[in-house]
């Protein structure tokens, strides 16, 4: 995760942020146009993320992290709440870097068996009295409204199952998602910046607003997605699969999970 650092003045923390970052160097960690991302470095065992964005666009996120960290899985939420038209959460820094550190990085077969067992042990995790059900259902019309819209990356799917039109895309997700099954904890966006690890053990996961009752093909497709993007290689496919558990992965529901991706 980049850091850079700046001037704390230069941006304007309402009253109820002020306390994590009192005394601390500021840093700007952002990764996405629709939120930001400071780091406050108060000190090794006091050090926090705080994260703003549209209204009510963080609940979702606050609500999935305060799930993973009961159990043991992400870093606590401090704070959310909605402050002039803005969301902000504050959560606690875990021990570590995410998997893109080139600890990581220079050593990726260690590291993809390592991000297979992790997402198996996510996959087989108790999910009793999660925040809400209804992942797949909204995951289905991301697509129906990004395809009507025309928003699409093809790439997405093109990259590994060839050349397509929108509409021949769409008709392999259309055909494809009543297959989709809710039966795992999802983490819905299962990419190295997002898995934290602290010298190679599992520290906690980030950025849950995707997680959700769901199809292990999501978190699979993108596990491949982000060895490919990140190592520059589709070679570590198969170990992952391999590692992952080949019996519990149908190519078939890959392929339909990335025609969905390309719209959603």
């Amino acid at each position: 995760m980049q850091r850079h650092e700046i001037n704390p003045h230069q941006v304007t923390f309402p009253r109820a942020i002020q306390p994590y970052i009192v005394n601390s160097r500021i840093f700007d960690s952002s990764s996405s146009p629709q939120a930001r991302v400071y780091y406050a470095d108060h000190s090794p065992d006091r050090s926090y993320f705080i994260k703003t964005a549209a209204a009510q666009s963080l609940c979702r996120e606050a609500a999935w992290t305060t799930y993973f960290h009961a159990r043991n899985l992400a870093p606590d939420v401090l704070y959310y709440g909605t402050i002039g038209g803005r969301d902000w959460l504050v959560t606690a820094r875990i021990p570590g870097e995410d998997c893109t550190s080139p600890q990581y990085m220079a050593d990726p077969d260690r590291l993809v068996p390592l991000l297979a067992h992790r997402l198996r042990a996510l996959h087989e995790t108790d999910y009793s009295n999660c925040p809400e059900t209804t992942r797949m259902e909204r995951y289905v019309q991301t697509v129906q409204h990004g395809y009507r819209n025309g928003r699409c990356d093809r790439a997405l799917y093109t990259t590994w199952y060839g050349e397509a039109t929108d509409d021949e895309i769409y008709r392999i997700a259309r055909d494809g998602w009543p297959r989709l099954r809710a039966d795992v904890l999802l983490h819905g966006d299962y990419c190295l910046p997002n898995v934290i690890l602290d010298d190679w053990k599992f520290s906690g996961f980030v950025d849950l607003d995707c997680a959700g009752i769901g199809d292990r093909h999501v978190d699979v497709y993108w596990a491949l997605w982000t060895l490919q993007f990140n190592l520059h290689t589709n070679d570590y496919r198969s170990l992952f699969i391999r590692e992952y558990g080949a019996d519990l992965v149908d190519e078939e529901m890959l392929r339909i999970v990335a025609a969905m991706e390309v719209f959603g």
